[in-house]
C-alpha cells in the first residue's frame, strides 16, 4: 500500500470512528488489519485526526546534508581510481563507507553504505579477487588437460537412483515375502 492510499484509508477511519463504529467493523470496511484499527482508534482518542496524519517515511535520518549527497554523487561519478582504488573500477560498499569518512568525517557501516548508494541510484560491486601471481597459461592447460580427465563422462546412460518417495514395482516382490496376502496396495 503506497504512502498517498495508508494516508486516505486512516482518514476514512477517522471518520468512522467519528460514528462511532467499532474497530473491527472498520478493519473489514477498509480491509486493514484489526490491530491496525484498534491503533488507528487510540491516536484519534487521544489526538483526534491530526493524529492519524502522516509523519513521513520511518526509518534513520540521513546524517549526510543534501549539499553533501550532490558532493558524494559527484565523487562516486569520478569512479574510485581518482580516490586512490586504482586496482579496479569497482565500487564496494566498504569503499563508499571509505570515502564519506574522508570527505565528510561521517561514519558509516558497509550495510548503511548500501542503502545510501541504492538511494543515490548506485549499486556496489564486489571486486574479482584474483591471485597476483596467476599464471594463465597454466590455468588453460589444467582445465583442458587435467580437468576433463578429473571430470569423466559423467554417469552411464542407464544409471539411476532409488527414491523412497516412489512406489516399488509389484514385479520386483518376492512371491513368499513380508506382507504377502496383505492389504490390495493404494492405487
Amino acid at each position: 500500500m503506497g504512502r498517498q492510499r495508508r494516508e486516505t484509508v486512516r482518514m476514512q477511519a477517522a471518520g468512522l470512528f467519528e460514528q462511532r463504529i467499532k474497530p473491527p467493523e472498520v478493519a473489514r470496511r477498509l480491509r486493514v488489519s484489526v490491530k491496525s484499527a484498534y491503533q488507528w482508534q487510540q491516536l484519534w482518542r487521544d489526538g483526534g485526526t491530526e493524529a492519524l496524519v502522516s509523519r513521513g517515511p520511518g526509518g534513520s535520518r540521513c546524517r549526510l546534508s543534501p549539499r553533501c549527497l550532490e558532493k558524494l554523487t559527484a565523487y562516486l561519478d569520478e569512479g574510485p581510481a581518482a580516490h586512490g582504488w586504482v586496482e579496479d573500477q569497482v565500487w564496494t560498499a566498504a569503499r563508499v563507507a571509505t570515502l564519506i569518512g574522508r570527505k565528510f568525517h561521517v561514519s558509516y557501516s558497509v550495510s548503511g553504505a548500501t542503502r545510501l548508494m541504492h538511494r543515490l541510484g548506485f549499486s556496489p560491486q564486489v571486486p574479482a579477487r584474483r591471485v597476483a601471481e596467476r599464471d594463465e597459461q597454466a590455468v588453460t592447460v589444467w582445465k583442458e588437460a587435467t580437468w576433463a580427465e578429473v571430470k569423466g563422462s559423467g554417469r552411464p546412460a542407464g544409471a539411476t537412483s532409488a527414491s523412497r518417495t516412489r512406489r516399488a514395482s509389484r514385479a520386483g516382490r518376492p512371491e513368499d515375502g513380508p506382507g504377502v496376502g496383505a492389504a490390495a496396495p493404494r492405487r
